[in-house]
């Protein structure tokens, strides 16, 4: 919870300079309230189980299954922005839910089985909150008063839990959750803007390089190596990411033509 405030207490900072330097108004348009309380709700039960999951399982895993968000968004937009999946897009849940149950291994014999659940979650949390964003750019929410929103909600729903069971942090602790949540929030920021100002479609398959990054630095710095099915769950997931967001640019690229 401490690592879950830290991460979103620094986002608060940024985008209320952002705004008092804009001089704009930091009112939320009335139409809008609802689709905000569900994006903050969704994306900050995602957060925390992000953050479980992080700290009992393997660095690399516990990001490969927080970046099922995107084929969680697919699902969730059926309904919620009436976008009727393509053929391509189907099988590429499909085929994602397949390398998630390679990296989750529900049998008696993963003990990490709860964890890597609850980082299922972590990604479906994920993935409904960016789905809210896209309708909030759609009614035409600015940027930096979503990400504010988000992070003073959960900000606040990790104080009580904080003033229950505080762990004092020794300054080197202190720093590396200070520049946690400056490096969020650079990353709040581009993602909020990029799923607000252009389709799922086109974006989500760059945010796969976060997983890559992990991977690398989880075995640099933390001597984690992922096992032989977890690679194989990594290969299935980015690569269907990309055979869906190839398919998808070639599809528009026809209609362009067309027209």
């Amino acid at each position: 919870m401490e690592k879950a405030f830290f991460r979103n207490a620094v986002a608060i900072i940024v985008s209320l300079t952002l705004l008092i330097r804009s001089r704009e108004r930091i009112r939320i348009k009335l139409d809008c309230v609802g689709d905000i309380f569900f994006r903050c709700l969704f994306g900050t039960s995602g957060l925390i189980a992000n953050f479980y999951a992080i700290d009992k399982l393997n660095i690399a895993d516990a990001n490969m299954l927080n970046k099922l968000s995107p084929f969680f968004a697919i699902l969730i937009s059926i309904p919620l922005l009436k976008e009727k999946p393509k053929s391509i897009d189907i099988f590429a849940v499909i085929a994602a839910f397949l390398g998630a149950m390679l990296i989750v291994r529900p049998s008696g014999r993963n003990v990490q089985l709860v964890p890597a659940l609850i980082g299922l979650y972590g990604g479906f949390g994920a993935g409904t909150a960016y789905v809210f964003v896209r309708r909030l750019g759609k009614k035409g929410e600015r940027t930096p008063i979503i990400v504010l929103c988000f992070s003073i909600f959960s900000t606040a729903v990790t104080i009580p839990f904080i003033a229950v069971n505080y762990v004092p942090l020794n300054p080197t602790q202190l720093i590396c959750l200070v520049m946690a949540g400056l490096s969020a929030t650079v990353g709040q920021f581009g993602i909020t803007s990029a799923y607000k100002y252009a389709p799922a479609k086109e974006i989500s398959v760059f945010d796969y390089t976060q997983v890559v990054f992990a991977a690398i630095l989880g075995m640099l710095f933390l001597g984690e190596l992922p096992t032989a099915m977890s690679f194989i769950g990594y290969v299935i997931i980015i690569g269907v990411a990309v055979l869906r967001w190839r398919c998808n640019l070639k599809s528009e690229d026809c209609l362009k033509l067309q027209r």
